[in-house]
């Protein structure tokens, strides 16, 4: 008897159970069917301008998320390598010492040109990424005749790239420092004689990629935006742009031949009054940031480029479609030393540009940069 009953009972218990599955397995079935069919209340839902609103509102909120983590991703760096900017702002006064070299040659005659060495003092003001400042020449004034040098420097430095935007006017204060007239006596009497025939005219950017930019900090050492803690280096890759005019008064420098030497001409191919080209360049190269002592840094770098030059200009026609032989080397080198303790910075550093121009008949190689001298304050501390 008891055996039965519990097999009776057992039977019932999964009856019961069998029941009640069937039941939910409907339940989802109807669910499903009617889903579409079932309408809220109408004080339940939304107007369409409030539900517009609010998906504007939404989409919004999810492109400005993507955007901030688009620009930490760019200034994302390892904080055991560097430390990053406490401040927003930073002001900063500056001594430049710049240099020129200018060679023009032919197959028959060079001459080189450089300015007497000029100093500009001027001002400097940054915020975050942005560094913008002006300098003046002490020697000249901004009135004078004699001298039309100008620079501009506009730089955006971030963990991950960096962006350099130039302007510069050379003036016509030129001297001869080098001359090769062929096997003639008459060549050192032309050197150190002024030359105001001559004024150059460069306008370009540099946009370059920092590889290892978790650890190594390319501002620390030229834009001290932040502060290298542990020796590192990185490959640079860039590309860059620059317009180059040259303006050149070839019957001037006859005229100081006619003077100083015995019957000697300016060459055929020097014989041009302007000369315009544009610089195509794609570079590679390598920098490395030594911390020496505690809060002082040597930073080194040397970039090589691959450059494409498309000319107009009076010696020859201008360009028509790709030509290997418009491919040349281009050169930017940076040294740098800081001292930076955050608050305080202080330091020198030496930037070199070199370009090389050449055609069958003429060629034109010219080197330029300066060396800085700089001592800057850090204020407006960063909220946390």
């Amino acid at each position: 008897m008891k055996q039965g009953i519990r097999k009776t009972k057992t039977g019932g218990r999964i009856q019961w159970t069998a029941l009640l599955l069937m039941l939910l397995l409907i339940g989802c079935r109807l669910s499903a069917q009617t889903a579409d069919s079932i309408q809220l209340p109408d004080s339940l839902l939304l107007p369409d301008s409030t539900a517009n609103a609010v998906k504007a509102a939404v989409e919004h909120a999810n492109k400005m998320s993507w955007l901030r983590r688009t620009v930490r991703g760019f200034s994302y760096i390892d904080t055991n390598y560097v430390e990053p900017q406490l401040y927003d702002f930073t002001v900063m006064v500056q001594m430049t010492h710049t240099y020129d070299i200018y060679q023009l040659r032919t197959r028959e005659q060079s001459i080189t040109f450089s300015p007497a060495p000029t100093v500009k003092v001027g001002p400097y003001f940054g915020w975050r990424w942005f560094f913008l400042g002006y300098t003046f020449d002490l020697k000249h004034s901004l009135f004078s005749s004699s001298s039309q040098k100008r620079e501009i420097d506009f730089s955006i430095y971030s963990a991950q790239v960096g962006l350099d935007l130039y302007y510069r006017r050379t003036g016509y204060d030129y001297q001869i420092r080098g001359v090769k007239l062929g096997n003639r006596t008459e060549n050192k009497a032309l050197e150190g004689l002024d030359f105001d025939g001559l004024n150059v005219g460069i306008m370009g950017f540099n946009l370059y990629y920092i590889f290892n930019h978790h650890r190594f900090s390319y501002p620390a050492a030229y834009a001290q935006s932040t502060r290298q803690k542990v020796s590192c280096g990185s490959w640079l890759a860039g590309i860059g742009y620059t317009r180059n005019s040259l303006d050149f008064d070839h019957e001037k420098l006859q005229r100081l031949l006619d003077e100083h030497t015995d019957g000697v001409s300016v060459d055929s191919g020097l014989i041009f009054n302007n000369i315009k080209y544009h610089d195509f360049c794609v570079s590679g190269g390598y920098a490395y940031n030594w911390v020496f002592a505690r809060n002082w840094l040597l930073g080194v770098s040397n970039q090589i480029g691959l450059a494409y030059k498309k000319s107009k200009g009076e010696t020859e026609a201008s360009n028509k479609g790709f030509d290997f032989n418009n491919l040349n080397l281009d050169y930017i080198g940076r040294l740098g030393i800081v001292y930076n303790n955050s608050r305080w910075y202080a330091g020198a550093s030496a930037v070199i540009h070199a370009y090389t121009y050449r055609k069958s008949r003429f060629s034109a190689n010219n080197a330029f940069g300066s060396l800085n001298l700089y001592v800057g304050y850090n204020f407006g501390r960063k909220k946390k």
